[in-house]
C-alpha cells in the first residue's frame, strides 16, 4: 500500500458519507424547554418526519403563521411618544386599563376606577402591545424553527430579541417601575407586572433557538443576564414585592414569571423554593374547597378572570414538573386543588348551567377549550365539549 492509499480510502469514505447522508435519518434532537413538553416536541417532530398527516397539517399551519411573523417590524420601548417619569424612554411604561378621568373634576384628576371597562388611553402608550406581540411572535418563530430547521425563523426571532433586550440604543431597562400608572394617583404599580406575564413563554421559546446560526451562545448569555436583573428586581424592589403580595391572579402570574425565569437561568433550586413557599400557599388562599375562586368571582368579569387565573395555575403546574413537583394532583389539607378548580369551571363551560356571578361582557366559552384539553390529558378525563384545533396546541399540547 502506498502512502497515498490511506488518505484515498479516508476521502472515499468521506464522499460516501456526504453522498448518502441524506438517506440516513439523523436523530431528532430533544430541546431544553421547561414549559413546552420537550419529549412531546421531540416525538411530534419524529412523527412528522415519518409522515403523520395530522401533525404535518398542523406544521404547515404553524409555518404559515411564522411566515406572517417574518414580516413584522422589530419594535422597541424607545418608540413611545410619552416619556416615563424617569426621563428615560428605555423604561417600560403602561396605563392602568380600568381607570378613567373623573368627569366631576375639571382636569379629570385623580382618575377613578371602572372595573372591566378599558379606557382607550391604555393604548396611547404602546409598550404593552409591542411586548405582547413580541412574545407571541418569538414563540411562533422559535417553534417553527424547531419543526422546520429553517434558519430564517431563528434569524427573525433573534432580531426581535436583540432589539427589545440587547441592543444598547433600543433595549428595555430590566424593571417595571412605571407599569399601569394611574394619572393623579401613582406613576406605577405592582400589578403592572401582569403586563409581562408572557415573558415566561418567551424565555421558554428561546431554548428552541439554541444551536441556530442566528442565536449565538453570547446572545443567550446576554439575555440570561437581562432576565436575571429583571427577576432580581421583581424579588427585591418595592413594586415587585407589592405584586408578590397580591392574593388573586396577579400573585399567580408573579409566581409564573419568577419560576419560569429561575428555570431559564438553570436555577432549579430557586424555582422549587418559589413553588413550595409561594405557589402552594396561593392554592390555599385563592381557592375554596368546592373549586371556586372567590377573588376572581368578585370581579365584574368574573368568568374571564376565573379562567385566566386557572390558566396561570396550570402553567405553574407545567413548570413544577421540571423540579419533580406534581401540582396537578396536589391537595391542601382542607381539600383545595387545581383539579377541583377545573371541574367547578367545567360545570359552566357548556353554557347549560347558568353563570350567576357578575359578567359585564359576554362569556367566550371557547377560552376554556384548551384548558379542558390539558385537563383531559393530565386527569384522564373524557373528551370535552370541543377539541382545540389550533396548530400550536396540536403540536405542543401547551396553553402558552
Amino acid at each position: 500500500m502506498t502512502k497515498r492509499q490511506p488518505y484515498q480510502t479516508l476521502w472515499i469514505c468521506f464522499l460516501l458519507t456526504v453522498l448518502t447522508g441524506k438517506l440516513v435519518a439523523q436523530p431528532v434532537n430533544r430541546p431544553t424547554t421547561f414549559m413546552l413538553n420537550a419529549g412531546l416536541l421531540q416525538a411530534n417532530k419524529e412523527k412528522i418526519r415519518q409522515g403523520d398527516q395530522a401533525l404535518q397539517t398542523a406544521k404547515r399551519s404553524l409555518l404559515a403563521a411564522a411566515d406572517k411573523a417574518l414580516t413584522k417590524p422589530a419594535h422597541s420601548v424607545v418608540e413611545k411618544k410619552k416619556t416615563p417619569p424617569s426621563g428615560d424612554k428605555h423604561d417600560y411604561m403602561s396605563v392602568g386599563p380600568y381607570w378613567w378621568p373623573d368627569s366631576t373634576k375639571a382636569n379629570g384628576l385623580p382618575y377613578i376606577r371602572k372595573d372591566g371597562q378599558i379606557n382607550p388611553e391604555r393604548f396611547s402608550v404602546e409598550d404593552e402591545t409591542y411586548l405582547k406581540n413580541l412574545c407571541e411572535n418569538v414563540q411562533t418563530l422559535a417553534v417553527a424553527y424547531y419543526f422546520s430547521d429553517d434558519e430564517k425563523y431563528a434569524q427573525k426571532a433573534a432580531e426581535l430579541l436583540q432589539v427589545w433586550f440587547l441592543n444598547p440604543d433600543t433595549k428595555m431597562n430590566p424593571n417595571l417601575n412605571y407599569g399601569q400608572g394611574i394619572p393623579g394617583i401613582t406613576e406605577g404599580r405592582g400589578i403592572g407586572l401582569i403586563d409581562t406575564r408572557s415573558l415566561a413563554n418567551l424565555a421558554d421559546a428561546v431554548q428552541l433557538l439554541k444551536g441556530s446560526k442566528a442565536w449565538s451562545n453570547q446572545d443567550h448569555i446576554a439575555l440570561q443576564g437581562w432576565v436575571k436583573q429583571f427577576m432580581d428586581w421583581m424579588l427585591t424592589s418595592p413594586v415587585g414585592k407589592d405584586e408578590e403580595d397580591e392574593h388573586n391572579n396577579h400573585g399567580t402570574y408573579y409566581d409564573f414569571q419568577t419560576v419560569a425565569f429561575a428555570l431559564f437561568l438553570d436555577n432549579k433550586a430557586l424555582a422549587k423554593q418559589m413553588l413550595e413557599q409561594k405557589t402552594l400557599k396561593r392554592i390555599q388562599s385563592q381557592l375554596k374547597s368546592d373549586g371556586s375562586q372567590p377573588h376572581e368571582l368578585a370581579r365584574t368579569l368574573s368568568w374571564n378572570y376565573s379562567v385566566m387565573n386557572l390558566r396561570g395555575f396550570f402553567g405553574l403546574a407545567q413548570l413544577a414538573e421540571n423540579v419533580d413537583l406534581y401540582l396537578w394532583n396536589y391537595e391542601t389539607p382542607d381539600g383545595k386543588s387545581l383539579k377541583k378548580a377545573f371541574l367547578w369551571l367545567e360545570s359552566y363551560a357548556d353554557g347549560e348551567k347558568k353563570w350567576e356571578h357578575q359578567q359585564i361582557k359576554p362569556r367566550h366559552l371557547e377560552e376554556f377549550t384548551d384548558l379542558e384539553a390539558v385537563a383531559r390529558l393530565k386527569y384522564g378525563l373524557s373528551q370535552g365539549t370541543t377539541a382545540p384545533n389550533d396548530s400550536f396546541f396540536v403540536l405542543t399540547n401547551s396553553l402558552f
